[in-house]
């Protein structure tokens, strides 16, 4: 049983600094030659790559590698670098096994370098994302206390416009008012005018009463004088009502002073308001806002130049009108002279001419008080309007700064991000390089979400994720009884991660089939554990597609974008299963339709599967149907096909239980015509069925039997990958036909990915530690270094299984 140890990462050596005496002074003399010590923009040292390539010529010392991890800090790589090491091939002659072994130590210990150099560069890019987002954060709280005040101070804003409102109300109704004022005036002209003909019909009674009228003029004298008293008096009565205007005058500007007070409070809040918006990063909400406020107003503007044209088209109106008053006025001021000089009115006629002379310079004073009134108006609304003016300025000023600082941090996000891709990228490029130096089967882990049923009654998770830079999305840590069980791995997928996501990190193995690779990738855990949804999905849905039609998919794309470069493919495909240790055509004709698990294990009559290993590590499948595809609807049918063939059933633990290993295979045969190159190339996609305890599945009769061959077979792969982790003479591939299908994939020269699925039930903790441990021994063995298989002449030799 391997221990809880073996997956954690090797510690990197003790290593002292230069002009210690564990380094011998020639080494440290080569060490610091090889370095080019100064600042750079981004506060590191930089290496010339030429001098550490050129380190291959130097002896080997045993403390070479601590030495190498102590300078880690201080060598940078570019991208040209990176691919010139990949690139780089042994100069060593043929045969020369030390030399070339001596080359790939020393090839390895500068991937080292490279790798320790790009984790640092992840945990600087790392460090700054978090500072960035701490900054994102604390502004967003300020942000969230000024909404908070500018809300208190926009409720009230909207508390002075509704007063403003209800002064505009009062002086509207006092403008209808003057309007109905105005209209008795109208009237009464009307009625002076009628007067006036009554005069002049008078006029011929008044000839003939003229000396009657002389006796009078006596008496009339006498009364004009009486008027003329009477006209002081009113005079006197005028100015102490120019003195009661000026009073009001007087109010007026104090209530306009304070109105002015208001208006400055109101440009200071806006002034502050302008101030603290510019640290608002939410500035989708700030641009709506402004721009709600920027139309609001035009609004206020557009309907105060509205009411500034009507009040200037009333205010005419009304001089009009006055004017008009003034002239009868004085018409009939000079009627009055020549009537007393001429005629000398009766006294009733000077009554009503005075009475009327009165109303109308009652009527004329009242108007030019609404005139000033209106004047005092037309001044305020004329202030608003600048105001408005000012803060639609600042709002656009604002506006524009707010935009310039959303582009600046769109570009440093947008920079860093992509700093983040190209080294995820290159990681990945020289982990897989790794790999395939070292000839490791990889291992990725799938944790499926928790179902309704999973977990009843506890609320711990038992499934954790490391959250340090080293281990991000490659360790997974498990919980039992309070004691942490870690485990890393090449990848770990968490339970949020999509079927895309899934993909993404295997489409550059599938690839590896196209270019003449031997590819296999199956899928390992206890039933119920998300196996066939992570292999097959539900094809019918675009998203939920599974590996193997995301990866036919990629195949025949990728096939027909490399005919324009002389490329011509030619591909087949065969499914089968492994049910209860038989071989079972899962696209053969005379196969009943539809999974029937009461078949006789020895298949269809007439024909025997057996697997033969040819002595280039292909292999065969005797009597297997091999059906020639053409494009992904042919492959669609015949998955549909094979799936409704395959050997399920119903346990305790899954409604649809695989009950059989089942295995999909296609064969790449690719011809250049230019170039005259032909690569063959296999890729195996391969479903496990699940392993289950028989106190948990509860199954009888024929489940029994069927869950027995299942664990028989995968407990011979697990003494498959004990033997090639311990590297023994014999390898216990005959045990099962699950592990002789496989040897090529586990002890040959193909690329091996395996996925282990888990799940996070608390009650299938158990299950899920010994999948995570047979996948951590998995991920230790080591296979060989993949070999493509590519001819320069066209051969005819037939395509195999590998």
């Amino acid at each position: 049983m391997a221990s809880r140890n073996q997956n954690r990462p090797p510690r990197s050596p003790s290593v002292k600094k230069e002009g210690t005496d564990d380094v011998p002074f020639d080494k440290r003399r080569k060490i610091g030659a090889g370095r080019m010590v100064g600042p750079t923009n981004s506060g590191r040292t930089r290496q010339a790559f030429a001098v550490v390539s050129n380190r291959q010529d130097a002896p080997v010392a045993s403390n070479m590698g601590g030495a190498e991890g102590a300078e880690c800090g201080n060598i940078e790589f570019t991208k040209e670098e990176v691919e010139a090491l990949l690139n780089e091939k042994p100069k060593a002659k043929k045969f020369d096994l030390k030399a070339k072994l001596e080359q790939m130590t020393e090839h390895n210990k500068r991937f080292k370098l490279c790798i320790k150099w790009f984790q640092q560069v992840d945990e600087n890019h790392v460090i700054e994302k978090q500072k960035l987002q701490s900054a994102l954060e604390s502004t967003e709280k300020k942000c969230s206390d000024i909404e908070t005040e500018m809300t208190n101070r926009e409720q009230e804003l909207n508390a002075t416009i509704s007063r403003m409102r209800q002064e505009n109300a009062l002086l509207q109704d006092k403008v209808a008012k003057e309007e109905s004022e105005k209209l008795n005036a109208i009237e009464n002209h009307r009625k002076e005018n009628e007067a006036r003909v009554a005069t002049e019909k008078l006029r011929a009674s008044l000839s003939e009463q003229l000396e009657k009228a002389q006796q009078d003029i006596a008496a009339a004298n006498q009364r004009a004088v009486s008027l003329d008293d009477m006209y002081k008096r009113l005079q006197e009565y005028n100015q102490s009502l120019q003195h009661y205007n000026a009073k009001l005058q007087t109010d007026l500007e104090t209530s306009n002073e304070s109105l002015k007070r208001v208006e400055k409070e109101k440009s200071t809040i806006v002034e502050n308001l302008s101030t603290l918006r510019g640290h608002n990063n939410s500035l989708q909400e700030q641009l709506a806002l402004s721009r709600a406020s920027q139309d609001e107003a035009i609004k206020q503007k557009e309907s105060l130049v509205n009411e500034v044209r009507c009040l200037r088209g009333e205010l005419q109106q009304v001089r009009d009108d006055r004017d008009r008053q003034v002239v009868q006025v004085q018409a009939l001021t000079a009627e009055i002279v020549k009537y007393q000089e001429r005629t000398g009115k009766s006294l009733t006629e000077l009554d009503c001419l005075t009475t009327k002379s009165k109303s109308l310079e009652e009527t004329c004073s009242s108007q030019r008080e609404q005139i000033r009134l209106l004047e005092i108006k037309l001044a305020a609304a004329n202030e608003k309007l600048k105001m408005a003016d000012l803060s639609a300025l600042e709002t656009r000023t604002e506006f524009e700064e707010q935009k310039r600082t959303v582009r600046d941090l769109q570009d440093r996000l947008a920079e860093a991000e992509h700093q983040l891709i190209e080294g995820e990228n290159l990681r990945k490029k020289l982990h897989n390089t790794i790999l395939e130096l070292k000839g490791n089967i990889r291992v990725f882990c799938r944790v499926r979400p928790l179902l309704p049923d999973d977990g009843v009654g506890t609320d711990s998770s038992v499934v954790a994720y490391p959250s340090s830079v080293e281990s991000l999305g490659r360790g997974i840590d498990l919980v039992q009884s309070g004691q942490k069980y870690p485990f890393t791995f090449d990848k770990v997928f968490s339970h949020e991660a999509s079927q895309q996501d899934v993909f993404v990190e295997i489409s550059q193995l599938v690839q590896s089939a196209l270019d003449g690779y031997k590819v296999c990738i199956f899928a390992y855990g206890q039933t119920g554990s998300g196996k066939t949804y992570t292999m097959m999905g539900k094809p019918e849905a675009l998203e939920l597609k599974g590996l193997i039609p995301r990866s036919l998919e990629q195949i025949f794309q990728t096939s027909q974008s490399l005919s324009a470069q002389g490329w011509k493919y030619k591909m087949q495909a065969s499914m089968l299963e492994i049910y209860n240790e038989t071989i079972r055509d899962l696209l053969s004709t005379s196969r009943a339709s539809g999974p029937d698990l009461t078949r006789t294990e020895n298949g269809v009559p007439g024909k025997q599967y057996t697997i033969k290993h040819d002595a280039n590590g292909n292999t065969h499948v005797s009597d297997l149907t091999i059906v020639d595809v053409c494009s992904i609807s042919e492959i669609s049918s015949l998955l549909r096909q094979a799936a409704q063939s395959r050997s399920v059933g119903k346990t305790q633990m899954n409604e649809y239980s695989s009950r059989s290993h089942f295995v999909f295979t296609l064969r790449i045969s690719g011809v250049n015509e230019t170039t005259e190159q032909q690569v063959q190339g296999v890729l195996n996609l391969i479903d496990l069925a699940g392993s289950e305890r028989l106190s948990r599945s509860g199954a009888t009769g024929d489940r029994l039997k069927e869950t027995q061959a299942i664990n028989k077979s995968l407990s011979s792969l697990s003494d498959v990958i004990f033997a090639l982790a311990k590297k023994e003479d014999h390898v216990p591939f005959r045990n099962s036909k699950l592990t002789y299908l496989l040897q090529p994939c586990l002890g040959g020269d193909s690329k091996t990915l395996m996925f282990v699925n888990i799940s996070p039930d608390p009650s299938s903790m158990g299950e899920s530690l010994c999948s995570l441990r047979f996948a951590a021994r998995v991920n230790a063995c080591e296979i060989g270094i993949p070999r493509r298989q590519t001819t320069l002449r066209p051969t005819d030799s037939r395509l195999s299984y590998g």
